[in-house]
């Protein structure tokens, strides 16, 4: 991970998997407003939950982003989702993606318009009780780097465009930080450019949210494209993932 927090590079390498299977669509209403509260968010998420539990995951199979009705139902801009032991929020013109590109990939989104923009949610057994277990946040992401991909072109080049010696991408860790929620379970989040020496959007901003629950780590994945982050993009990121909790 030092060579992460000292810009060095990485690139995203997808692996192709198996598709999910079809989940058993369950309908949660949604209030109109303007804009999506946090506290409300997180509250309409524990109560989904709470219905749901013991069921198999729900999933949005109707709403903006298939466009049924051919106009928009849904004025939050979010659909809840409760999978086993989490929830979360997602943007109600995304889609769900087969795509698997991490062992351990429980569900996968992408975005309606632009597929650069994608959201997944991990969960693979461990044996740590909690995530500060794994050390502190920037150890963990030491350990978890492999998520940001890893740089396929080898080869000799000049130090320029903001890159190191033989390097053609580069990764710059923005934000870091480590919070417990109301039941004392901590989170660890990070916000990360990802760049690479062909310009592809600009950059990719990375965001990551991780737990440990019941002898399972449940990590979140944000991925968006720079262009489109400073269009708005940013928005529905970050609140899919502050509204990313688990049981």
């Amino acid at each position: 991970m030092a060579a992460l927090l000292n810009k060095s590079a990485l690139v995203a390498k997808p692996m192709a998997g198996r598709a999910a299977k079809p989940a058993r669509v369950s309908t949660v209403v949604v209030r109109a407003s303007a804009e999506v509260d946090r506290r409300a968010a997180l509250g309409m998420i524990a109560g989904a939950a709470t219905l749901l539990s013991g069921a198999a995951p729900s999933l949005a199979a109707f709403g903006d982003s298939a466009n049924v009705f051919g106009r928009v139902t849904n004025k939050s801009g979010f659909v809840p989702y409760a999978g086993e032991n989490y929830a979360l929020l997602l943007p109600a013109k995304w889609n769900p993606s087969p795509e698997r590109e991490f062992p351990g990939v429980e569900l996968r989104y992408q975005d309606n318009g632009d597929a650069v923009n994608n959201l997944v949610v991990i969960v693979n057994k461990t044996d740590k009780k909690s995530v500060e277990d794994f050390g502190t946040p920037e150890k963990f992401l030491e350990q978890y780097s492999f998520l940001l991909g890893k740089q396929s072109y080898s080869g000799e080049t000049q130090s320029e465009g903001g890159f190191a010696p033989n390097r053609v991408s580069a990764a710059s860790l923005l934000d870091v930080s480590s919070e417990k929620d109301k039941k004392g379970k901590t989170y660890y989040t990070f916000q990360i450019l990802t760049r690479t020496a062909d310009g592809d959007e600009g950059g990719r901003h990375q965001l990551i949210k991780a737990t440990v629950s019941n002898g399972n780590l449940y990590l979140m994945k944000i991925q968006a494209g720079d262009k489109r982050w400073f269009k708005g993009a940013d928005k529905d990121c970050k609140q899919a993932l502050e509204s990313f909790t688990v049981a």
